[in-house]
């Protein structure tokens, strides 16, 4: 049964608790503390093996983390970072290696990996990355002399966690703070981290390695089928990227789509408490051995689709099972084995720069059917692309934050402006990724344009452009041509909630991470819009039909009975009491393509997983004479 108008204000409490960190005094500034180091060395013989370890009390490594550390491929490349996630309580990230060498039973090569876990209680990869330099270094080192294990001593000593959770020995290190963390005394559910705003502290630094520095080349390797992927992630599908070694880029790019699909407070706070996790799951990397967790996570999501676990209690943790992810593999029998994933990127392998053609990611929703952006997500994507380059131009200049000193690491890590631009090359091929126009939208374009001499069709185009401006209002500088700024009415105003504190701030405090800044409030007011605007539909539909959702704590079955009729058609209301009807008005101001039979089912599934409604999505057209012509 729908909720109730009773139930619905009820929701408007907060689900979440308070944005507040849960970190230890002064961890703002460290390293996180290690839960665990080890060296894995690969003997053709003996296979993986771990030649060296500390850890804390309780945490089993043997068996777990060789094969996370080091997945398949990684013999093909000199070097790699590979951030995974262990038992669900750890984030893991190992350096590997692969060093020539003389040694015959090593077949001219030694391979190890030097890793650590943390804690996730610090953020969705427990911000691991602070340690990725030093991993680098002591890998690097190691698979010339595999005996100066002592560096591994000294690395321990100097990060463990001790008593309390914290490093005893951390040297400061700025970066960005952890998602926030439960607070029990208001709500179980987690809460996500708002916008890009919240992303920096006081002194707005970014270490080197932080995944968000891939932000602007996530948006230049998918080009529009990233919307596709955020629409994916929103209904927290398990999303699984099938790719090549190394993997580390893919890595970040797996936080950053589970940080670009973030549900922002605002709006989170007004939908109900069955809707889905205010964030997507990182696995980051996964392989064969983690088939079963799969299948049991499968099972998991079955269950509460079944509505089982509806009456856990709410001072209890939520448990994440089941509720979608995405996850990267280079191990091709993940993606043939599709009852594990909902929805399959295939990343080329990498192309070299003289290539004439571009190789674009594939992608499958489910197994066998392409995924395409539609017409309004190629036009989203040149308006976010030329609005990013403004943003990049009206940056003052400035030093780099520094980097590490490896010429890979510099190379892969350097933040200056060309590096971080979405290229703008004209590529033919992005064709390929967009679905075609539809016979309907040049019907109606060509009416249009006959019935109002260009008139109506400037005016829709004049909308569309201002709303995709106002997605990054505050952020970059307005184009040259003169827009008006319409905003979708809605109670919860998705331009201004979700990154006013970043809009507040002079530009030149967050210069140094603008772009990725601007990147991440921009979904973020994307996701807002298009929630907010459901939540209004649906609320509205409640009003119009307040006897159907009244509150009804009596045992007589009359509700249950009146929708029974109304469910059968029978009677005054809407042939079905649950469903919701969604205008094309409201598809336009959610930023979706109204001719879209990809879009309207999208709209239809976000209904259903937010709201536990059914949604009726009337089409676009126009009448003449009261005779529908498109």
């Amino acid at each position: 049964m729908a909720p109730s108008r009773s139930s619905r204000q009820h929701r408007q409490r907060p689900r979440h608790a308070s944005l507040s960190l849960a970190l230890p005094p002064h961890a703002a500034d460290r390293r996180p503390p290690l839960s665990a180091l080890f060296l894995i060395d690969f003997d053709v013989k003996a296979g993986y093996t771990i030649v060296w370890k500390h850890a804390v009390p309780g945490l089993e490594l043997d068996g777990r983390v060789e094969y996370k550390s080091l997945p398949s491929g990684l013999h093909t490349v000199r070097d790699d970072l590979i951030y995974f996630v262990h038992d669900g309580a750890h984030a893991g990230l190992s350096a590997f290696v692969n060093e020539p060498c003389e040694e015959e039973a090593a077949r001219n090569a030694r391979m190890i990996a030097v890793g650590i876990l943390v804690p996730l209680s610090y953020g969705r990869l427990g911000r691991a990355w602070r340690h990725a330099q030093n991993l680098k270094d002591m890998a690097a080192k190691l698979a010339k002399d595999r005996n100066m294990t002592e560096l591994l001593e000294k690395y321990w000593l100097a990060n463990k966690a001790d008593d309390g959770g914290e490093a005893t020995d951390a040297a400061p290190d700025a970066d960005l703070p952890p998602s926030p963390t439960q607070d029990r005394k208001t709500h179980s559910r987690n809460r996500s981290a708002s916008d890009g705003a919240a992303l920096l502290p006081a002194k707005h630094k970014l270490s080197p390695f932080h995944p968000a520095w891939s932000l602007a080349k996530l948006l230049d390797r998918f080009g529009p089928l990233i919307f596709p992927i955020h629409r994916a992630a929103l209904l927290r599908r398990r999303i699984l990227i099938s790719c090549h070694a190394p993997v580390h880029e893919i890595c970040d790019f797996v936080y950053d789509i589970s940080i670009l699909s973030n549900i922002p407070l605002s709006v989170s706070d007004a939908l109900p408490p069955s809707a889905p996790t205010p964030r997507l799951r990182p696995l980051f990397t996964i392989g064969v051995h983690d088939i079963p967790f799969l299948m049991e996570d499968f099972e998991a999501s079955k269950r509460q689709g079944d509505g089982d676990g509806e009456d856990e209690p709410e001072d209890e943790p939520e448990d994440e099972a089941g509720s979608g992810w995405i996850a990267c593999t280079t191990d091709s029998i993940l993606a043939v084995k599709d009852t594990l994933w909902d929805m399959l990127i295939t990343m080329p392998p990498d192309h070299p720069a003289s290539a004439k053609d571009r190789a674009w990611p594939t992608v499958e929703c489910p197994r066998g059917s392409p995924v395409k952006a539609t017409q309004r997500d190629l036009r989203r994507f040149n308006s976010l692309r030329s609005g990013l380059a403004r943003l990049a131009a009206s940056t003052p200049g400035g030093p780099a934050p520094e980097s590490p000193e490896s010429e890979t690491s510099a190379m892969r890590l350097s933040t200056s402006q060309s590096r971080r631009l979405v290229k703008d090359e004209p590529d033919e091929a992005v064709d390929q990724l967009v679905e075609p126009a539809t016979w309907a939208a040049l019907a109606y374009n060509g009416y249009m344009w006959w019935a109002s001499a260009g008139e109506q069709l400037r005016s829709e185009e004049q909308e569309e452009s201002s709303r995709d401006a106002a997605l990054l209002a505050d952020l970059a500088p307005a184009p040259h041509t003169p827009m008006s700024m319409a905003r979708p009415s809605s109670r919860s105003d998705p331009l201004t909630d979700s990154v006013s504190s970043f809009a507040g701030r002079r530009a030149a405090d967050a210069d140094e991470a603008r772009v990725e800044l601007a990147i991440i409030a921009y979904f973020h007011r994307l996701t807002t819009q298009m929630l907010s605007l459901l939540v209004d539909v649906v609320d509205s539909a409640e009003e119009a039909y307040p006897q159907y959702h009244d509150d009804a704590d009596d045992d007589t079955g009359e509700d249950d009975e009146a929708e029974a009729l109304l469910g059968n058609g029978i009677g005054e209301g809407p042939a079905d009491a649950d469903a919701v009807t969604v205008d094309s008005r409201c598809v336009e101001n959610m930023g979706l393509d109204v001719w879209s039979a990809s879009d309207a089912a999208f709209v239809q599934d976000l209904v259903a997983a937010y709201f536990g409604r059914a949604a009726r999505i009337e089409g676009k057209g126009v009448e003449v004479c009261g005779v529908r012509v498109c």
